[in-house]
């Protein structure tokens, strides 16, 4: 199939390396349809005239590196995903009543956040409860449909219908086929747009839990090694990180020890650097 714009080997190696350098994300060598696709749109977007023009656009205009994020990074989620995560999130509350802050580290379009908020809130048996839920992507579009807290209706089709009635609302006239989560829930949470390369982070420390789930499977092992020494030092004593199913860190011994089903705690050399 012809392509509208001449696509090389170098500009896909060129797409790569600018999203590691300011991302931190590795693209495998498949992705070369997915780049051209997705910058393609921006190409049309910006009225220019191929993909040269598009990376001289985007190294002389800052503004647009959150456009080349937004459309290299890919966003799969659902509620009550791993749904065991969400067990070990309840048994901690009940085992840890000071836990003040949890941490959503990949929000995406706010299923993953909403599902912590429905479990924080039914552990209180309220909404208003004493954990603040941080939800932080560095896809600011994902982030923004995930403070809208609207969604197709299909997306709630595996949520019990007591939490469906608790915890949605229904849409009716032109919002018919969509449900929009309770204010008091989406109140819960704090939206904040995070890339985990940045070197300071707008949370406040220390944070009990972390949600970091299937994010660092993108970074190579040095860039994994950097943002969980990171995240260990935003750990409390006895906070807790939540890893994706295809995520293993036994390889990093020094900074967290396993804790049980893809769940990790800060290792005695990360608790004794924070002293």
């Amino acid at each position: 199939m012809d392509r509208e714009f001449t696509f090389t080997n170098a500009h896909f190696n060129t797409a790569r390396q600018t999203l590691y350098q300011i991302a931190g994300i590795k693209l495998a060598d498949s992705k070369d349809a997915l780049v051209y696709s997705r910058l393609v749109r921006r190409i049309r977007s910006l009225k220019l005239a191929g993909f040269n023009e598009y990376f001289n656009y985007l190294n002389d205009h800052e503004s647009e590196h959150q456009e080349f994020i937004n459309a290299l990074t890919t966003n799969q989620t659902a509620f009550f995903r791993e749904p065991h995560h969400f067990d070990i999130l309840k048994q901690y509350l009940q085992a840890n009543p000071q836990t003040r802050r949890i941490w959503c580290a990949a929000s995406s379009t706010g299923e993953e956040p909403y599902s912590i908020a429905m479990t924080v809130a039914e552990h209180f048996g309220t909404f208003d409860t004493p954990v603040e839920i941080i939800a932080s992507d560095i896809d600011s579009v994902v982030l923004g449909k995930a403070e809208t807290g609207i969604y197709p209706i299909d997306r709630v089709s595996a949520i019990s219908d007591s939490r469906k009635r608790y915890f949605f609302h229904r849409g009716v006239g032109s919002r018919s086929g969509y449900v929009r989560v309770v204010p008091e829930l989406r109140q819960m949470l704090k939206f904040v747009r995070i890339n985990l390369l940045d070197q300071k982070w707008p949370i406040k420390s220390p944070v009990d839990v972390i949600f970091c789930r299937n994010v660092m499977i993108y970074f190579d092992k040095p860039t994994q090694e950097v943002i969980l020494k990171h995240m260990m030092s935003t750990l409390s004593g006895t906070g807790l990180y939540i890893a994706g199913h295809s995520e293993n860190f036994n390889m990093f011994p020094e900074i967290v020890t396993p804790s049980g089903n893809t769940t990790y705690k800060p290792s005695k050399r990360s608790l004794s650097g924070k002293q």
